[in-house]
């Protein structure tokens, strides 16, 4: 009797084993840099929801925002590593990495969003093969609004900013600081909004979206609509966590993840007035850069590409001719 028992009990733990792989839940955590509020991290969590339903709760993607799973410096390698299975990016955080990381953070070369989303284009390939080089796969990017120049005065020229405090984000936003004679500060996202409080930065170059989210008007006054350019946040997955899942789970997640870049976009589109008029219904005032200002911001922005073009060769020529031509193309976006 004993026997017939272990016997039953062996083949039914059998059975369970194999019926586990088709029901059991697949759990992804998705580390962030910015706030639960942010456009970005909207669209997100949106995605993460989407894929959950989808897939029948096979896969489910936690969110974890504003750096509080990893920093946003750390999450690429975290990526990379598998201590998480996807995340958020932003792209030109990596420029010291490889020259496509940081095309989008050139100043002057794309300016609108149209101009950015053609940019993407000519950029994703080359994109797409650094990221398969790391083990990792690109599931959409998404566009920042233009980027302004913060201060607590108007700035009528690159001279007035001199020895200000700079917060900068990235290896760009860095390299104008030290042109212009300022003092660059790394602070990310998540610690700006108390950088600005204690007095750490005084000024920055980044989106309206950014100052809203820090609430930037307590601390500073004026933003000046540069428009310098437009970055990109990239969402990337493990490559080898992808290729765990079934093929109709990885035909599911692509699916959305594009549906989502879409709409990501169509967000921001919109955002980009609304948190400009959320700037000036808190008293701050939006300034019209000067002519001064914006000649010696684009002077500054030709030597910028200067550079990227020497350290990205032929590849990153072939990168901007592809862009030049678009332009003549209407936007898809």
């Amino acid at each position: 009797m004993k026997r017939r028992f272990l016997l039953l009990g062996s083949a039914l733990a059998a059975a369970l084993s194999l019926a586990a792989p088709a029901s059991a839940q697949v759990k992804w955590d998705m580390p962030t840099g910015y706030p639960l509020a942010n456009p970005h991290t909207v669209t997100l969590n949106q995605l993460a929801k989407d894929i959950e339903v989808e897939t029948k709760g096979r896969l489910k993607i936690v969110t974890h925002p504003n750096g509080s799973l990893f920093k946003a410096p750390e999450i690429m390698r975290a990526v990379e590593s598998g201590q998480a299975q996807m995340g958020e990016v932003l792209m030109s955080l990596l420029a010291n990495q490889g020259p496509i990381y940081g095309l989008d953070s050139l100043p002057f070369v794309a300016t609108s969003f149209d101009d950015a989303w053609r940019l993407y284009q000519a950029q994703r390939p080359a994109l797409e093969r650094a990221l398969d080089k790391r083990g990792l796969k690109l599931l959409y990017a998404v566009v920042w609004p233009p980027q302004g120049i913060y201060a607590k005065k108007e700035l009528r020229s690159a001279a007035d900013m001199k020895g200000l405090k700079w917060r900068a984000y990235n290896p760009a936003t860095a390299k104008i600081a030290q042109v212009v004679g300022a003092t660059p500060l790394t602070v990310q996202a998540a610690e700006f909004s108390q950088a600005l409080a204690t007095g750490v930065v005084d000024s920055t170059m980044t989106s309206g979206a950014t100052g809203v989210d820090s609430k930037i008007w307590e601390s500073l006054s004026h933003y000046h609509t540069v428009n310098a350019w437009l970055p990109k946040n990239m969402l990337v997955v493990n490559r080898k966590e992808f290729d765990k899942l079934d093929k109709a789970t990885q035909d599911t997640v692509v699916r959305l993840a594009a549906e989502a870049e879409k709409k990501g976009w169509d967000r921001m589109r919109g955002y980009n007035q609304e948190s400009i008029d959320i700037l000036a219904r808190n008293r701050m005032t939006i300034v019209t850069p000067t002519p001064q200002l914006m000649s010696d911001m684009k002077k500054i922005g030709d030597e910028m590409v200067t550079d990227w073009l020497k350290q990205a060769g032929p590849e990153g020529k072939e990168i901007l001719d592809a862009y030049g031509k678009s332009a003549k193309a209407p936007a898809k976006k």
